[in-house]
């Protein structure tokens, strides 16, 4: 007869079972959509099930880093840089797709990754868990400068996409 405990476990698998479903499925209705902005839409999707998942293994700094960054400014940013170089966003002209060369490579790199998956479950190294308060030192006080910096050129990198496709330069 099962324990508490032991259905508390078989939620959890199925739920990771299930979200890890989800993030194969909208990373490849990612890459075959043919609408751009589509493409993004699943992109979005997928950040929120991989910050699930960061929430699943009681990792909940790198789920609110996940939908804050990710699925949040990532998503935004893309969608922005998007509407403003593309003039017909939603015309077949904006179309995107794999072909075969992609696909072909899109399979040998998931050989190699089944490949390493089982190599790491072969090895005998224990996994450790991490302090979120040292992480957050890392990440907003020694590499703070870091980050705005990178922000910094993120917004000049737009500002530039914007000079490009105003309408009317000459």
């Amino acid at each position: 007869m099962p324990v508490l405990g032991d259905a508390e476990v078989i939620l959890e698998e199925l739920a990771f079972v299930v979200l890890a479903v989800t993030a194969l499925v909208t990373a490849v209705a990612a890459l075959l959509v043919r609408e751009l902005v589509h493409t993004i839409l699943w992109i979005a999707i997928f950040f929120v099930d991989l910050a699930a998942i960061y929430f699943l293994l009681d990792a909940p700094f790198l789920g609110v880093l996940q939908l804050g960054v990710y699925a949040g400014a990532v998503t935004i940013l893309l969608l922005f840089g998007i509407m403003t170089t593309r003039k017909r966003i939603f015309s077949r002209e904006a179309a995107t797709g794999i072909g075969a060369v992609s696909f072909a490579l899109a399979v040998v790199t998931f050989v190699f990754l089944v490949a390493a998956v089982g190599e790491f479950q072969q090895s005998s190294t224990p996994i450790t868990s991490y302090d979120p308060a040292a992480l957050s030192e890392n990440l907003f006080n020694v590499n703070g400068p870091w980050l705005l910096l990178l922000g910094l050129i993120m917004l000049v990198a737009v500002g530039g996409a914007i000079y490009l496709v105003r309408e009317g330069r000459e």
